[in-house]
């Protein structure tokens, strides 16, 4: 998703699942829908993508697209790279509508093997490691993906019951069987439903994105991350 609700207005409510944005950033927005979208680049034809060619789109705030801040990617980059350290298998790695991590992650460590499933078809510029993924068509996805990933990192793009159960099922359709690593980027009021259908517990870590939000932000993993992360935040109950 990596989606912006700004810090000037109301926050949303937990049935709510589109942006709420201040008269600044809706400023913002009424200048960049006047702007032509950045043209993708030329065929890649199913190449690896390289560091040097990785880089970002203009966000379309149309698809509730928002990058996340420079310390956000990093963070999240650094914890997907040490699963992937400690596993010592070389696992694939998904990301589910979250680029910015995925540039990141090629930049940082450009021979890690990154899918990216996304939306906007922009990103077939990343030629073999980008897979178009419709949430409302959770499992329309290549046979080859199916129970093919030990780590999957989720950015629902809405903060809907139903954009959450949907992509759950996508989780559910690319994790390996046994261990796998999921790390869940979406807002607080997802806290109940992350917990319920993905059996998710937040961390202390605070996601940010380079527009300010309104709704806080929350990074949910099945896995306990011990100091990293800010470690599991202690539930209520227990």
């Amino acid at each position: 998703m990596e989606d912006l609700k700004d810090q000037h207005t109301t926050t949303l409510t937990e049935d709510d699942d589109t942006p709420s944005l201040s008269a600044h950033t809706l400023a913002a927005l009424k200048e960049f829908l006047s702007e032509q979208n950045t043209p993708p680049a030329a065929e890649s034809n199913g190449r690896e993508t390289t560091a040097e060619e990785v880089a970002l789109v203009t966000e379309d705030w149309r698809l509730s697209q928002f990058w996340y801040d420079r310390e956000t990617a990093e963070t999240v980059a650094r914890e997907v790279h040490a699963l992937y350290t400690s596993l010592g298998s070389s696992p694939s790695v998904a990301c589910i509508a979250c680029p910015t991590l995925y540039v990141y992650l090629k930049k940082m460590h450009p021979d890690l093997p990154v899918q990216l499933l996304e939306y906007d078809n922009r990103f077939e510029q990343y030629g073999g490691e980008f897979t178009y993924y419709d949430y409302n068509e959770p499992l329309e996805l290549p046979s080859s993906m199916k129970h093919s990933f030990r780590i999957i990192v989720a950015d629902p793009p809405y903060l809907s019951q139903e954009c959450l159960e949907k992509v759950s099922e996508t989780v559910g359709f690319l994790k390996q069987p046994g261990e796998s690593y999921l790390l869940l980027l979406t807002g607080a009021v997802q806290h109940d439903r992350a917990a319920k259908l993905l059996g998710l517990r937040p961390c202390g870590f605070r996601p940010e994105h380079s527009s300010k939000l309104g709704n806080e932000f929350r990074l949910f993993t099945n896995y306990d991350p011990g100091l990293r992360l800010g470690g599991w935040e202690q539930e209520q109950d227990e």
